[in-house]
């Protein structure tokens, strides 16, 4: 059973939705046995403390500089014996160190189809800002391992979503959430935790043979 360590930094709504997953069985092959948060005041600390799952919290701003807060980070995951990372709101990037010594076991999901709309200052309501300021008819969401690229890492899984007239920032947000974020973020985390996921040259393999 791998030990999935999930790190937050506001409302944890990918969080509920990985602890949704986990109460009706479907994280196959793993199990949340911590949440990190950047922020005391998040709401994902009280979603973990009502589904009994151990929390830490490491706030950014005790720390002089992100390589310092990181490190103080990296420590908390070893501690932890984490086998998978999931980003799920964090608003911190991680330093390389983590990366590097995570490889290929740090996912995230981001609320657009990469390569479109992603990147450096891509983030949030931004996202769907530029969705609708583009005029795309179809967004969705993407999950990804994390790379020293930000939003470049392997994709695992997307899912499409309408884009409708009347949408604002706002209803389109909610609707990938919906719609994408919280169906294939608990099933990317179940592919990996049942060793079916494989990455080569930098694209992921997801094995749908295996029971």
């Amino acid at each position: 059973m791998k030990k999935i360590v999930v790190l937050v930094s506001g409302g944890g709504t990918n969080l509920q939705a990985l602890i949704d997953a986990q109460n009706r069985g479907e994280l196959r092959g793993g199990r949340i046995t911590c949440v990190i948060s950047s922020r005391a005041d998040a709401y994902a600390l009280t979603r973990a403390k009502k589904n009994d799952i151990p929390a830490r919290v490491i706030p950014r701003k005790a720390y002089p500089d992100n390589a310092a807060y990181s490190q103080a980070l990296h420590e908390a995951l070893y501690e932890e014996y984490a086998d998978l990372i999931v980003l799920a709101g964090f608003m911190t990037i991680l330093d390389k160190s983590i990366i590097q010594a995570y490889r290929n076991r740090i996912i995230n999901v981001h609320p657009s189809l990469i390569p479109s709309f992603c990147g450096d200052g891509f983030y949030g309501l931004h996202v769907h800002e530029k969705a609708l300021a583009k005029g795309v008819k179809v967004t969705g969401a993407t999950v990804h391992f994390v790379t020293e690229v930000c939003d470049g890492g392997p994709i695992i899984l997307q899912k499409p979503v309408e884009v409708r007239n009347l949408d604002t920032p706002e209803t389109l947000q909610r609707r990938v959430m919906e719609e994408a974020e919280w169906k294939i973020l608990p099933e990317a985390v179940s592919l990996f935790c049942e060793d079916r996921l494989t990455v080569i040259d930098g694209r992921a393999y997801v094995d749908y043979q295996s029971p």
